[in-house]
């Protein structure tokens, strides 16, 4: 069993800071996400982690070892790529095993170790195919299958699922979280997709331009978002980030004349409300319908209220042609409220 330490951990090419001074830590056994949009920073972190990249400040710790000026050899961890990176003149077994050759592991040893893996990934079948021979899947489970024959008790991999399809993808989540926790191992995932951060993670750290915007469990960065980039970046559609105009008897939806919906007076905020949390009643806040997008399950209804456009997520397929009036209410409990300057959340008042 292992864990992780990231302290003060800085890259810098030039004057660009990649990573900007980020710690957290990982307990033995824990799956956590590194999420955040391309060029966040998450898979520079991954690589000093590994030891692929030097760091430019920090530490980083692996099971209670200073392992920062020590080669990627040397960190008793293993890495899955978004490439693959499988040798094709290989067939699966010597690719999957192919590790284990350079270091010397004896053949019996080997072919033990392989016949393990093999059957946790359901690779027994395809030993003999070159990677030409298999699917996007299949490589898939041939490139875990290499870092998990190592038997390090730290796995990282960086986007594995990005260039599968959408049904793959939700496959190969649910195969990789299932094999995480029957072997007990620390793994480190990155991640663009909020969906796979969330459906599969103990934990989530949503970066931002090389820092830590927020870093709790799922629930928690969808219940209670630190600022309004993590309240925007999860949920589908994401929040809606309300601007407000203020009232001496209480902030209303900016260009609307109420009913008030945020706090009266102190610095300018904004308002959050997910989608699934607006309804649609007979009472409320006064709007008209834009759009309707039907998914099957559920329909994503636009409308203006005032001058903002508040997305409401609701099942089913109403009957709702553009321009009709409605009103929009939600739980008080469902309001996020956000500073307007800085974006951070702040308590409803």
């Amino acid at each position: 069993m292992a864990d992780i330490r990231v302290e003060n951990l800085v890259k810098s090419w030039g004057g660009l800071r990649a990573v900007d001074d980020i710690s957290f830590d990982t307990r033995a056994g824990e799956f956590v996400a590194l999420l955040g949009p391309s060029g966040c920073g998450k898979s520079t972190t991954l690589r000093l982690i590994a030891g692929l990249d030097a760091v430019s400040a920090g530490r980083v710790v692996l099971a209670g070892r200073d392992v920062t000026a020590l080669p990627a050899s040397k960190r008793n961890l293993s890495m899955v790529f978004q490439s693959y990176a499988l040798f094709p003149h290989l067939n699966v077994a010597e690719n999957v095993t192919f590790g284990l050759s350079v270091r010397g592991v004896p053949k019996a040893g080997q072919a033990a170790r392989l016949k393990h893996v093999a059957d946790l990934l359901g690779l027994a079948a395809l030993l003999d195919r070159r990677p030409s021979q298999l699917s996007g899947g299949q490589q898939q489970r041939v490139a875990l299958g290499r870092a998990l024959i190592a038997e390090t008790p730290i796995c990282l991999l960086d986007e594995p699922l990005s260039n599968l399809d959408a049904q793959l993808r939700s496959e190969m989540r649910n195969e990789i979280r299932s094999l995480q926790q029957r072997l007990g191992i620390t793994m480190v995932f990155v991640t663009h997709d909020q969906t796979e951060a969330m459906s599969m993670a103990d934990r989530v750290i949503l970066m931002r331009q090389g820092r830590i915007e927020q870093n709790g469990a799922p629930a928690d960065l969808y219940e209670k978002p630190a600022s309004v980039t993590v309240a925007k970046f999860i949920g589908t559609p994401p929040m809606n980030i309300l601007a407000l105009d203020a009232r001496e008897g209480g902030a209303v939806i900016a260009g609307s004349a109420g009913p008030a919906v945020g706090p009266a007076g102190g610095r300018p905020v904004v308002l959050g409300i997910r989608p699934e949390h607006v309804a649609l009643g007979s009472g409320g806040l006064p709007a008209t319908v834009e759009t309707t997008e039907y998914f099957g399950a559920d329909s994503i209804i636009a409308c203006r209220a005032g001058s903002q456009r508040v997305l409401v997520r609701m099942p089913g397929k109403p009957s709702l042609d553009k321009g009709t009036a409605v009103h929009l209410s939600w739980p008080r409990a469902a309001a996020h409220i956000f500073d307007q300057e800085t974006g951070l959340r702040r308590d409803a008042a």
